[in-house]
């Protein structure tokens, strides 16, 4: 009697070949590397999770100081260390879901090279593992929302924008998922851009309106610089939040085309290299 094989595995020759109901298939694998990824971060730490929160308290109080009381940056009359603290966080994730999935391919040669599972199994569980991080930040920044919105006379004006904050965690999960990828694809024939990740990573911070409002920008720059998709993400959650300055669909809308865009590029890449990664790292 001839046997049933429960999983074939094919070679794929596509330019496209992900496929997304096998990735499904794999989610308690993803599970399993979101529990080794948070365990791993904080293995032989002190303090444990608690990371999550100092470390972008630590990174609010340096530009509340730096930007806010030197430099005088202004904050749309919303108190410095709320404002710089709403932006900080938000980066935080996105930075930390893009330099760590930028290694993938690199970092995960060795388990790659061994068993088989669709390779975007790993990145996919790097960015839930960072979304853990993220919950608990944002649980410590509402504390300090509430704070200062519940203040006699606060300028602190949350508005049915905070419906939208789910969705563009969502597409700032994406489009690090999206530039990650990519930036891991290279990476496997030019290391090079691994040295670079951190220092790009860094410039595009201050191109992104986190230590700093996007009025400050010209306004004939404007349009140009709304092509960055995390300035709209980072004004349009500040704006739910605290009320300050302002949004338009039409950049978000802008937002999410460049954020689809790279995505789509950063699958169709990745899909070519993990054929023949292991032969170049």
């Amino acid at each position: 009697m001839a046997e049933k094989w429960t999983n074939v595995i094919n070679p794929k020759s596509g330019w496209f070949d992900i496929n997304l109901k096998e990735v499904w298939g794999y989610r308690d694998l993803i599970m399993l590397f979101v529990k080794r990824n948070f365990i791993a971060q904080y293995k032989q730490t002190i303090l444990g999770p608690l990371w999550a929160i100092i470390q972008p308290l630590l990174t609010t109080v340096v530009f509340t100081v730096v930007f806010g009381v030197i430099a005088g940056l202004p904050t749309d009359g919303v108190p410095n260390f709320i404002f710089y603290m709403c932006g900080n966080i938000a980066w935080g994730y996105f930075a930390s879901c893009l330099t760590h999935t930028s290694q993938t391919f690199v970092s995960n040669a060795r388990i790659m090279g061994k068993v088989y599972f669709p390779r975007l199994v790993i990145p996919i569980s790097t960015i839930i593992t960072n979304l853990i991080s993220y919950g608990i930040q944002i649980a410590f920044f509402l504390c300090f929302w509430a704070y200062y919105w519940l203040k006699p006379n606060s300028i602190i004006k949350p508005n049915a924008w905070i419906l939208l904050i789910p969705l563009l965690i969502a597409q700032m999960a994406l489009l690090a998922l999206g530039t990650g990828i990519i930036i891991s694809a290279l990476t496997t024939k030019y290391r090079d851009l691994a040295m670079l990740v951190g220092f790009g990573v860094q410039l595009w911070m201050y191109g992104t309106p986190v230590a700093y409002s996007s009025t400050m920008v010209p306004q004939k720059y404007m349009n140009l610089y709304m092509l960055n998709p995390m300035a709209s993400i980072i004004e349009a959650i500040r704006y739910a939040f605290l009320g300050t300055g302002g949004i338009s669909g039409g950049y978000l809308l802008i937002s999410l085309g460049v954020t689809v865009f790279i995505l789509f590029i950063g699958v169709i890449l990745f899909s070519r290299v993990e054929k023949t990664f292991m032969d170049t790292v």
